[in-house]
């Protein structure tokens, strides 16, 4: 597998974390599987690799789906994946079993900045609540969450805390 691909493969990983800061730790240490029609692109240390056609990515309970996803090296590493779909997809337990999944037309993720910026129709669904609006910006590092467009409204449904989990 090219260095390109490579990288990409490991900020899918990282993606999925954008989506749960508490991810399954053990997906990381498992094989990642990526099924698409087609790839392109250059084999150097700067450039970008695209994979289109029905884009499925796989590692442990990760699972992502997409129509198009590119990835942006700069210096031999992956600096931004796009995700683009109707929707894109992540799908991804945490450690105790907890399902994340969220959607959207486009997810960006930077590196640089270790933000995901989903856009088009979000819906992020969790066992305790759910999100929806037309953006979403999530800072990995802080976890802190902005959502809204101007003009625009966000839904968020939370549950109320069960006996069980006291």
């Amino acid at each position: 597998m090219s260095r390109p691909a490579a990288s990409l493969l490991a900020a899918a990983v990282l993606l999925a974390a954008a989506g749960s800061a508490l991810a399954r730790s053990s997906d990381r240490e498992q094989d990642m599987i990526i099924d698409a029609a087609s790839t392109e692109g250059e084999l150097t240390d700067n450039g970008t690799v695209t994979f289109s056609g029905d884009v499925r990515m796989d590692q442990g309970t990760l699972r992502v789906r997409a129509d198009d996803a590119v990835g942006t090296l700069r210096d031999g590493e992956i600096v931004r994946v796009v995700l683009t779909g109707a929707p894109a997809r992540l799908q991804q337990e945490d450690d105790q079993g907890q399902p994340m999944d969220a959607r959207a037309a486009r997810i960006d993720y930077d590196l640089a900045t270790d933000t995901a910026v989903l856009t088009g129709d979000v819906e992020i669904e969790q066992p305790r609540g759910n999100l929806r609006g037309e953006r979403v910006v999530y800072d990995i590092a802080t976890g802190r969450v902005r959502a809204g467009q101007e003009g625009g409204r966000v839904r968020m449904v939370i549950q109320p805390k069960s006996g069980q989990d006291s």
